[in-house]
């Protein structure tokens, strides 16, 4: 990897190799500016001559693939991964905020105060959006780009989901009649897909099975509500034991694809376009289709990646290549003050051990009548009281966070024992916070490992 240089004017230069940097630094003719990408800046000179360089992305909606390269070198390759779940932190805010409120004076309701910007777009897709510019912009303070190469594509889902299933592709009238055309909820329109049938045991209504709407892949986890993500199962498998791990829920893989990322793309693509090109310009922005790129990336015969994909964009395709470098978008702040541990008693069927939510009453939702079998008559003895713990404190090591521990750098996975002990990576050891000392803060973002 390169190292960017600034000179001693803040005016921006060719990128060096790693060495001369190294040699630059221990004589004093530069000094450390920043990390992300690592840049010196010179304390002797002032000017110099820069070539053309132009910065390749592949956009995404969960991964982002960035090539930085001039004629002859490649600088910069990386990849960003984005969160997942931004739409649910939002959702948890959204209910922290109203709780804040909910203890502040009287306040009148108001209900017409509410308007949207032009160009709005929800959140979670402007979260998405801005890292975009956010790297480009990032890499633009400290090498001199000249051209801007951007993957964008517009996305038919429909056309997309046929081809998937091998169906016709739709036409006229057929694009006005969706998965749920005929049906009344989303609930009957799953049960009518599945022939009011659990997938998992084959138990139908006739059986006397009360169905469930089941989320093949967890909320938590970024699913959906739409129907590829939708399954119809009974009573009897649609519980909290079947939905952990080992269960027959469990890690159930999807049917068909998700198409988040080709809707994403559809929606914010001329605004991430227009909006890089007001914030930069001196530079000139082109865009490209998946298409070129997979024609190219074959002619250079490179394997398929994100970073390749960059790599392949633009005019120059140099023969020395940078490592490439994954950095994961990671969450600043966690907002779940309070966590509750769940009681455990022994069985009387088998005299194993099992929480209270494995042995429940069969009531998922409290205004229901029994869903399933009630369990509460095999919790034969209590063997530990549940509990809640609230934190009171933000630690001063964050996950991630990189420290010096008996003279070696080691990464954390937070802190336990109310912030006293740091757990360290990738061992999962504990060692005295006394004893640590910060060397980087994560920010952020956090440097991982390919797979």
């Amino acid at each position: 990897m390169s190292v960017a240089v600034i000179s001693k004017t803040g005016e921006r230069l060719m990128p060096t190799s790693e060495y001369r940097a190294r040699k630059l630094l221990k004589s004093g003719k530069a000094i450390k500016h920043s990390y992300h990408p690592f840049t010196i800046q010179l304390t002797e000179r002032e000017a110099g001559d820069i070539q053309p360089i132009e910065l390749c992305m592949d956009t995404g909606y969960i991964h982002i693939g960035i090539s930085v390269k001039s004629e002859k070198h490649e600088y910069l390759a990386e990849q960003i991964d984005t969160l997942t779940d931004e739409r649910i932190r939002h959702d948890a805010c959204r209910m922290y905020r109203r709780q804040r409120r909910g203890r502040k004076r009287y306040r009148k309701p108001r209900f017409n105060n509410r308007k949207r910007d032009k160009g709005w777009i929800a959140p979670s897709l402007k979260h998405k959006k801005d890292i975009h510019v956010q790297a480009i912009s990032r890499i633009n303070k400290v090498m001199p780009l000249t051209d801007i190469t951007m993957e964008m594509g517009n996305f038919d889902t429909q056309v997309l989901k046929a081809k998937e299933e091998g169906k016709p592709l739709p036409q006229g009238a057929c694009y006005q009649h969706g998965e749920r055309y005929g049906t009344a909820t989303l609930r009957e329109a799953v049960f009518s897909r599945d022939g009011y049938k659990c997938q998992c045991c084959g138990r139908t209504i006739r059986d006397g099975a009360m169905l469930h709407v089941h989320h093949v892949k967890y909320r938590s986890q970024g699913g959906t509500n739409s129907m590829a993500n939708l399954a119809t199962v009974c009573d009897k498998c649609h519980t909290p034991k079947n939905h952990k791990p080992g269960g027959k829920l469990y890690n159930w893989k999807p049917k068909r694809p998700d198409f988040k990322g080709a809707t994403f793309m559809t929606t914010i693509r001329w605004q991430l376009y227009n909006e890089v090109k007001s914030l930069f310009p001196d530079i000139n922005v082109h865009i490209t289709y998946g298409a070129a790129t997979k024609e190219q990336r074959r002619e250079l015969n490179i394997d398929k990646s994100h970073v390749n994909d960059a790599f392949a964009m633009g005019k120059f395709h140099p023969k020395h290549r940078a490592n490439a470098v994954l950095y994961k978008k990671k969450r600043r702040n966690n907002r779940c003050l309070e966590k509750f541990y769940d009681a455990k008693y022994i069985d009387s069927r088998d005299g194993s051990k099992k929480t209270g939510q494995e042995l429940f009453n069969g009531r998922i939702n409290r205004n229901h009548k029994k869903d399933s079998e009630n369990l509460h008559q095999y919790r034969l003895q209590k063997i530990k009281a549940g509990k809640r713990t609230i934190r009171k404190q933000h630690y001063s090591i964050q996950p991630h966070d990189i420290i010096m521990y008996k003279n070696r750098k080691r990464e954390t996975s937070g802190c336990h024992c109310n912030g006293t002990r740091v757990v360290l990576l990738p061992d999962k050891k504990t060692a005295a916070i006394k004893k640590v000392k910060i060397y980087k803060y994560a920010g952020g973002y956090f440097k991982s490992a390919f797979n």
